[in-house]
């Protein structure tokens, strides 16, 4: 096993069984939802794993560990810590090297599944263009991470306050495939459509996972983005997401935020202006994902 990584014994025992097991990202618990919200949707998230068949293995950067799979004490005490970094791919080896506390981006969340032998990755949505990277060349690192690092994602699609078109894109120009899971559109987070084509669709969680053992197999780098909507009844339509979220995004710009901070500060915002329905929203789009995941998971084992 690699030095720096601490796995907890239900991830290890299933991974030595081969049995299913999802990465779960904790920038969710750190950064997307407040407290106590932030901990009870992590808990719920790795019960729906654990009921559609899997183990849930939630990471997490803690003295100087990558934590794969954390148990009920540990994850409580990160949803109330402060000054938690939010870490990806630049800032991984510093917060390891110097003991700080870290929550894991979408591509954090990656490598470390990787390292630990996990394939398949249940998260809100991942990261992209931000709008107006024509000049302030504001791109997540998620998306570079998707081209190299081969853990298949499930996601409700880019999250909205990006450019979605621009991020589409460049998924499109690094080799990543995307695939919309039962719909043409891709997803737009809170919405179910971003009035953009799914670049692919696939309707059965075999052919997914067929699909990413293809691409292993053909020794492509890269993993692959499974872009899953919003159940319907969760959904917030994207008429009324939109003022929403150019509200907060020039409330963002006024306020001279920058780089890994825009994100929750502008879904910070939107949980105020839309009184608390953003996050019902997202709540209900992890969790979904979770579920869909923990399929994707399962079927990847079986078709071996």
């Amino acid at each position: 096993m690699h030095t720096h990584l601490t796995v907890s014994p239900d991830v290890a025992e299933a991974l030595r069984e081969n049995r299913p097991v999802v990465a779960l990202e904790s920038t969710i618990v750190t950064h997307g939802m407040p407290w106590p919200r932030n901990v009870e949707t992590a808990r719920l998230v790795e019960s729906d794993i654990r009921d559609a068949g899997a183990t849930p293995a939630t990471i997490a950067i803690l003295d100087g560990k990558i934590c794969v799979g954390l148990d009920d004490a540990t994850l409580e005490g990160l949803g109330q810590a402060t000054g938690v970094m939010k870490l990806s791919r630049a800032d991984l080896a510093f917060a390891l090297a110097m003991k700080r506390t870290g929550s894991t981006t979408v591509a954090a969340t990656m490598i470390a599944a990787h390292l630990a032998g996990i394939k398949v990755f249940a998260t809100g949505g991942i990261g992209g263009v931000h709008r107006g990277a024509e000049t302030t060349f504001d791109v997540s690192a998620d998306l570079d991470e998707l081209a190299v690092t081969p853990v298949a994602v499930v996601a409700a699609g880019a999250k909205a306050i990006l450019d979605v078109p621009k991020t589409l894109e460049y998924l499109e120009t690094r080799g990543v495939p995307v695939v919309a899971y039962q719909t043409d559109d891709f997803p737009a987070f809170w919405s179910r459509s971003s009035g953009l084509p799914a670049p692919l669709r696939l309707d059965e969680t075999s052919d997914i996972a067929n699909t990413f053992a293809t691409r292993q197999g053909l020794g492509l780098a890269g993993g692959m983005l499974i872009a899953n909507p919003v159940p319907v009844e969760a959904e917030i339509p994207a008429s009324d997401m939109s003022p929403m979220i150019d509200q907060a995004l020039a409330e963002a710009n006024k306020a001279s935020i920058k780089a890994k901070d825009v994100t929750p500060f502008v879904l910070g915002r939107i949980f105020e202006i839309s009184e608390g329905r953003s996050l019902e929203t997202n709540i209900a789009l992890v969790r979904n994902n979770a579920r869909l995941a923990a399929e994707i998971a399962i079927a990847l084992i079986s078709n071996k």
